[in-house]
């Protein structure tokens, strides 16, 4: 890394340690030329995962969506804060291990349905009625029967 001080590209790190959330790496550097000290931050950087939507319309990738429907669904059910956690991850992890730069909405709503299916069957039932626009009555028992 170059030298903010004189320039020189030989500098090497006397120390590394984690910063405090965890999500980067601070690094005391000494530039080999002037002996002056400082300081650099790694952090990775993941480029922006877009979203593409029923109307072909593109938004940025946002966890807290996914992590609404799926509370909404599993409202007043016996499924736990950290259930509903590991679900997220397991999509979220999903997502990024695909290494694509836009990823459909519909395959991200077959994920969590693939998930949430065996959850809970009613919690499942009501992001399906959500994510499919069921219209009718008959729809939801179309789909209970594909479960039963």
């Amino acid at each position: 890394m170059k030298c903010p001080f004189c320039g020189n590209d030989n500098t090497r790190v006397v120390d590394s340690r984690p910063v405090d959330d965890n999500t980067a790496i601070r690094r005391r550097r000494m530039c080999d030329t002037c002996g002056k000290r400082f300081t650099s931050y790694e952090k990775v950087e993941l480029s922006p995962l877009m979203v593409v939507k029923k109307d072909q319309t593109r938004e940025q990738y946002n966890r807290n969506k996914i992590e609404d429907g799926v509370i909404r669904a599993c409202h007043k059910r016996p499924v736990s804060a950290q259930q509903i956690k590991d679900l997220v991850d397991s999509v979220e992890t999903e997502i990024y291990n695909k290494g694509e730069r836009e990823i459909p909405t519909t395959e991200i709503g077959e994920m969590v349905m693939n998930r949430i299916k065996t959850l809970d069957a009613v919690a499942y039932v009501r992001f399906a009625s959500v994510y499919r626009e069921f219209k009718d009555v008959e729809t939801f028992m179309d789909e209970i029967r594909k479960m039963m």
